[in-house]
Parts: structure tokens; sequence; C-alpha cells
């Protein structure tokens, strides 16, 4: 599934980086620790957390991760969209709870 369908069926904002909308997914993983990320999310997953500084960005480049889902309507600095946009990182927005989108990813096929 690509990160446009993603948005799509989701409904999600996208707020950077839409170059990379057709990139695809495959799988996904949710948390707000950085360490946890750092040893669980794996490349080509969506990365779904309420973080928005740039730390996110750099674990989601040394990752490989295309795609990272804010949940909560989480505010986001410019500082970190232009980071993203300039490492090829799609940001997207969503005022649901992160529990919630987990759902909707894995009702969708996102494992």
């Amino acid at each position: 599934m690509t990160i446009r369908e993603i948005a799509a069926a989701l409904s999600l904002t996208v707020l950077c980086a839409e170059s990379g909308l057709d990139r695809e997914i495959d799988g996904g993983y949710a948390s707000d620790m950085l360490s946890c990320v750092m040893a669980g999310a794996k490349k080509g997953n969506v990365w779904i957390t309420l973080l928005t500084h740039l730390n996110v960005i750099a674990v989601a480049v040394l990752l490989e991760i295309p795609a990272i889902v804010i949940s909560e309507n989480s505010p986001v600095d410019e500082s970190v969209l232009k980071k993203a946009e300039d490492e090829g990182i799609t940001l997207l927005r969503t005022p649901e709870d992160t529990y919630t989108v987990v759902g909707k990813l894995y009702a969708l096929g996102i494992r």
C-alpha cells in the first residue's frame, strides 16, 4: 500500500514531502520512545507518534522510514517540516489518537 493510499483511506493531512506519496509501506510501528522505535521499527514502515521534534526526523532517516503519522493534531514546528522535506520523509497528521490510527492501519492490512 502506498503512502498516498493510506493518507486517503485515513483522511490524513499531508504536511510535507508530497513527492514521496507513491512510496510503498510494508509495515508499521507506533511509539513515542525514540529508543523503542530504533529497536523495533523497520525500513519501509510507517511510524505513528505524538512526537514532533527534530530527533524524530533523524530516527526516520536512520531507519529509512518513509512516512510519519503525527497523531492528536500535535503541532509541528516549521524547522521540523523543512528538515523532513529535505530528507524526503512524508509527514502526515490526524486528529485521532495513536491507538485509533493503528487499528485503522491494521484493518487496511498494514501489519
